[in-house]
């Protein structure tokens, strides 16, 4: 593994502006009830867990527990609002653990590594291999995994 670390400072990287451990590191967002209940309305998940503090306190948790999904749908925004920002062309899929919960109230933030970096048959584009780790505001993670982004090259 390689053992460059670089922070991107704000601006747009192409796939021959980064390399393989440079980071990005995304604002925060609150996970608050409100979102939860976006997310259900929208997504038609209503499960206990995420929409009652009682159902959330049978399972043993202190409050409402958000969807995996919309804390990693929130991470993608984040990585697309960050100062740092990689010329994408589409998201090729995720690979992607749900480590701990996420409660009513918690803060999270992204750290979003280069972990590969490769370019296509056509020349014009590459696969950008992105590794990340949402922790809370603990600094506890959360979530993890990787997604892998097409940039133009």
């Amino acid at each position: 593994m390689d053992s460059h670390r670089r922070e991107l400072p704000a601006g747009t990287y192409g796939f021959k502006d980064v390399e393989i451990g440079d980071q990005i590191t995304t604002g925060s967002v609150k996970i608050d009830a409100a979102r939860i209940d976006k997310f259900a309305a929208l997504s038609g998940d209503s499960y206990g867990l995420h929409m009652r503090s009682k159902d959330a306190a049978r399972h043993g948790f202190p409050d409402r527990i958000a969807h995996g999904l919309l804390v990693l749908s929130l991470v993608d925004g984040l990585k697309f609002q960050a100062g740092a920002q990689l010329e994408a062309q589409a998201s090729l899929g995720w690979n992607w653990k749900f480590a701990a919960p996420v409660i009513v109230g918690d803060t999270v933030t992204a750290q979003v590594t280069i972990a590969g970096k490769r370019r296509i048959r056509d020349g014009k584009r590459g696969i950008l291999t992105l590794r990340i780790e949402v922790r809370n505001q603990h600094g506890e993670v959360v979530q993890h995994g990787e997604n892998r982004l097409m940039t133009y090259v």
